[in-house]
């Protein structure tokens, strides 16, 4: 694969081909390509064996027009400046397509959280929750989970902040578990978004979803939450991975058996169904009918996007298409659903917990899912109607165009100050 495109330019590349088909001023747009601020922080915490170490940590802040920034915080040894201002930016174009009243924000710390205990990761976790408790707050800023973090993470993070401003306040944080606060339906939210969008991607295109193929490259939460919904959709799971590697089957597999395989083995590869071990590459450019990437950003460049054979693609993960790409999935008609719609029901149902934190009356998860497929489609209807309306040569500009008027709107009906 060529060098990996810097995500923060990608972002500000898609709004630029979406500012061409906006009747918004070239300085409204400029300021919407640009993070509001960024904390950039050292965290210094003792290790268990009573020694010292510092991590790099960040929190953007990229635009909060339509309301509260609203993100996740990472834990990645790849963890960049650029890339949390890319993330942040994602989010507030993520919350605008499915219209709900939040800004966008991201995080993330420079680290491996396997190489550190629970107990390391837990005085880091408090470290970074600190740093982050001027800017917090149910009304201004408002962290979730994102890769390598979860409900354990934020519990802690919002027990620091309860703890030092002597207060209760579970909306501080979404992503908890539900003894803290957290809403049902959320574990399976990115997943089930990312399924939804791409059925209705395959009706749109007077395609059935049931018996189509699917691959799906990063078998973490989303990945493999999105294979076992859309297994329960009627499509067949043909091929999945993870970090170690691929497995494939043309006749399918159990989605839910290859997830318990992981968990016990640590790995995908080896399980048991699989007739044939493939790379994270080669499961990119299988022929299936829908291929779904739910890893980390940059996966398909132009070069390798020239062998891609999927009719639809629905991004789970957070800009797994290069701009590269992008144009050449456009010249062979691949249908792209972005990853600001597709991936988009974490955030919604993020949303749904906040809401319910602050009415402190629960959901259930009966009525969560009702209410994000309710979202998701719409917003689907509201791409393809941009789309053609627009004449617009692609899924993701349409996303785009939709979701940059919201928020210049935003930003223009509320004037100007100082």
């Amino acid at each position: 694969m060529s060098e990996q495109a810097n995500p923060f330019e990608t972002l500000q590349s898609q709004i630029d081909d979406a500012a061409g088909h906006l009747d918004v001023g070239d300085d409204v747009i400029e300021r919407l390509k640009h993070p509001e601020r960024v904390l950039e922080t050292n965290l210094t915490i003792e290790l268990d064996d009573g020694g010292l170490e510092r991590f790099e940590a960040f929190r953007s802040q990229f635009n909060g027009d339509r309301g509260p920034y609203k993100g996740g915080i990472r834990y990645h040894p790849s963890v960049t400046r650029d890339e949390v201002k890319a993330l942040s930016g994602w989010m507030v174009y993520k919350c605008a397509i499915v219209d709900v009243p939040y800004g966008g924000g991201k995080g993330g710390i420079v680290v491996d959280p396997t190489d550190y205990s629970e107990s390391e990761i837990e005085r880091l976790t408090r470290a970074f929750a600190t740093e982050l408790r001027p800017l917090i707050g149910e009304d201004r800023d408002i962290p979730a989970p994102d890769v390598n973090t979860g409900q354990r993470e934020m519990n802690w993070i919002k027990d620091t902040y309860e703890t030092l401003e002597n207060t209760t306040e579970p909306g501080v944080v979404t992503g908890k578990n539900i003894a803290s606060g957290g809403s049902e339906g959320r574990v399976e939210a990115t997943g089930r978004s990312t399924v939804i969008a791409a059925r209705e991607a395959f009706d749109y295109l007077g395609k059935d979803i049931a018996g189509a193929t699917v691959a799906v490259q990063g078998y973490g939460n989303a990945g493999w939450i999105a294979a076992k919904l859309i297994d329960e959709m009627g499509a067949t799971v043909v091929a999945a991975s993870d970090s170690s590697g691929g497995i494939s089957n043309p006749d399918g597999f159990d989605p839910v058996a290859a997830k318990n395989h992981k968990t016990e083995t640590g790995s995908i590869v080896g399980y048991a169904e699989s007739e044939e071990d493939i790379t994270n590459e080669e499961l990119l450019t299988m022929d299936v009918d829908l291929l779904i990437p739910a890893a980390l950003e940059n996966a398909i460049d132009g070069d390798l996007a020239t062998d891609v054979q999927a009719s639809v693609i629905s991004e789970a993960a957070n800009g797994p298409l290069t701009p590269e790409a992008d144009a050449v999935l456009e010249d062979t008609d691949t249908f792209v659903v972005p990853d600001i719609l597709a991936n988009a029901g974490g955030v919604t149902v993020s949303y749904f917990e906040w809401v319910q934190n602050r009415q402190r009356f629960y959901w259930t998860e009966e009525k969560v899912n009702r209410e994000l497929e309710a979202l998701i489609v719409e917003a689907f209807d509201a791409l393809v109607d941009t789309l053609e309306a627009r004449d617009l040569d692609d899924p993701r500009t349409a996303a785009y165009v939709v979701a940059t008027q919201r928020v210049a709107d935003a930003f223009e009906e509320s004037g100007t100050f100082p």
